[in-house]
């Protein structure tokens, strides 16, 4: 008798010791950055792991610089899928480098190869029995002088809504609620989620900042929040793992 129950507190042990890996892939919006005790600029999965319990790793494996191509030819995408475990859970998060259409190496087109690449990471972590979650792209903070939020990923965020719907993908329009985020601050005080500094006035920098895509730490705070809202909110069977995991 002793013996089984040494085996069932063993056994409830070792499940309550199982830890679930949420990876992160995608561009500098989301990645981790230098002296972060320093540096005014955070990516959003970069600030991510405090709203999890311990039984979440968030591991962050977004690139500066990296679209859905150069992500893949560098391999990264290889180091990731390498590692794969089933119950794993994958954001994907591309599209601000995929449209820089003068640079060969990171450009796509957003209606074959980046729809493509998106659809290698759906099927390639779910071929491992890992969750892919979709996001589309941060909003740049891009106000035209009638304080109108303009937007700038052209068709890349759309791509990624549909082959999130064909391809029955949990799905962050983070687009959409980037959008209301900086709508909600207005033209001016929104620059407090991203870098704008005054030539001396931080430390970082030794000249004018005045940078609308990436985030401060306020932005980039903001932007985890929307992210774990949503993933409270989805009502998605596979994301039950994560849920749970949420503080």
């Amino acid at each position: 008798m002793k013996k089984y129950i040494f085996l069932a507190l063993l056994i409830t042990t070792v499940s309550f010791a199982q830890k679930t890996s949420l990876y992160c892939i995608g561009d500098s919006t989301m990645a981790n950055k230098k002296d972060p005790d320093k540096n005014p600029e955070h990516g959003w999965a970069q600030v991510l792991q405090p709203f999890f319990k311990e039984n979440i790793t968030v591991i962050n494996k977004a690139v500066n610089g990296r679209s859905t191509r150069s992500f893949i030819n560098e391999k990264r995408w290889d180091s990731v899928y390498n590692k794969l475990e089933k119950g794993d859970y994958v954001f994907i998060e591309f599209g601000h480098n995929d449209q820089k259409i003068e640079d060969s190496v990171r450009f796509t087109n957003p209606h074959t190869a980046y729809r493509y690449n998106l659809i290698r990471f759906v099927k390639e972590s779910r071929e491992k029995g890992a969750i892919p979650i979709l996001l589309t792209s941060i909003s740049r903070r891009n106000f035209n002088e009638k304080g109108v939020l303009v937007p700038t990923h052209g068709d890349y965020p759309l791509e990624t809504r549909l082959v999130a719907q064909e391809y029955n993908v949990p799905f962050i329009d983070l687009e959409y609620y980037t959008e209301l985020l900086e709508q909600s601050y207005g033209p001016e005080k929104s620059k407090q989620l991203h870098l704008h500094f005054k030539a001396g006035e931080n430390a970082f920098y030794d000249t004018d900042k005045a940078d609308d895509t990436h985030l401060s730490l306020l932005g980039a705070n903001k932007i985890a929040e929307i992210v774990i809202n949503q993933i409270k909110l989805s009502k998605d069977a596979s994301l039950k793992n994560l849920k749970s995991g949420i503080k």
